[in-house]
């Protein structure tokens, strides 16, 4: 019973916070230089998560593996490869490296 209370508050707040960016937008009057960073701030937290979670599970560091898939993953992103392409290229090197007994 209390994780649906939970679920609710999250989702009643979650709807206020968005609904209050509608409402708030002609009556907020933001700075230049806050509305040039505001769109950095996203990337940074996406990237903060990403980072997170390729490099820590249960708080602890993780091995090689993982982060040298998540790399491996990325060059082939970059390379602008199909999306399943780069997440076999990832689950690969990552899965090799734990059969050759890297953590």
């Amino acid at each position: 019973m209390s994780l649906a209370i939970a679920i609710a508050v999250l989702a009643v707040g979650t709807y206020a916070l968005r609904l209050s960016g509608v409402v708030l937008h002609d009556r907020l009057d933001l700075p230049d230089v806050v509305r040039k960073l505001l769109p950095l701030a996203a990337v940074a937290l996406l990237a903060a998560l990403a980072a997170t979670a390729a490099l820590t599970d249960a708080g602890q560091l993780v091995g090689v593996s993982r982060p040298a898939g998540v790399l491996a993953g990325v060059l082939v992103a970059l390379r602008r490869m199909p999306f399943v392409l780069v997440v076999l290229v990832a689950a690969g090197t990552a899965a090799l490296l734990r059969a050759l007994g890297l953590p």
